[in-house]
């Protein structure tokens, strides 16, 4: 097969998105969860979903209140967001020892990370058991995004300048250049520009 081996069944899609999920209780038990496995599903409504062990600490909180926001994670934050994900809830406050700062979510009482950039808060609407992880597909209620993402004169976002990572079998990166943007293969002006923006 031109020169490739055939493995077996494998999570090889990559590389996937590093997100903070917070979940829990203002002034009560929250907590942090890294997760790999989250993707968009949906844009009207606008859904999502992320996958989850069920014997993680996270997981119970999470089905017991139906809500939790997904914080964007960047490379500054890479190393947080790997000790969130090898860490547990049971043993840690991972706000408390991470520095991270709770912030009160807009429609729910969970925390979002105030660190992030961007901040996805969550209604759990579906859970699809899988084997290894429970897939929890969930509808976006609001976003969060920071003022510095925001284009002052035109109002619009410029999440290139979030410095988001990403995670790629095992490893963690930043995004890199940009190599275009949606459509620009049928624009008559077909000119490269990661010479002049990064990510």
């Amino acid at each position: 097969m031109n020169g490739k081996q055939v493995w077996k069944p494998g999570t090889m899609l990559n590389p996937v998105p590093v997100v903070m999920v917070s979940c829990g209780t203002m002034g009560e038990k929250t907590n942090i969860i890294t997760v790999a496995w989250a993707g968009t599903i949906c844009s009207d409504p606008a859904m999502l979903s992320i996958s989850v062990r069920k014997e993680r600490f996270s997981h119970k909180m999470i089905v017991e209140k139906g809500k939790f926001v997904v914080n964007l994670v960047t490379t500054k934050l890479a190393k947080i967001a790997d000790w969130c994900g090898v860490k547990s809830g049971k043993d840690y406050d991972k706000f408390l020892e991470t520095g991270l700062t709770a912030e009160k979510a807009e429609t729910s009482d969970c925390p979002i990370i105030s660190q992030s950039p961007v901040n996805i808060e969550c209604t759990v609407d579906k859970i699809i058991e899988l084997g290894s992880h429970d897939m929890i597909l969930a509808k976006v209620d609001a976003v969060d995004v920071s003022d510095k993402l925001i284009d002052p004169k035109t109002g619009a976002l410029q999440l290139y300048k979030a410095d988001l990572a990403v995670y790629s079998h095992g490893f963690y990166y930043n995004l890199g250049y940009e190599i275009g943007r949606f459509g620009f293969s049928v624009k008559k002006n077909n000119t490269p520009t990661n010479k002049t923006r990064k990510k």
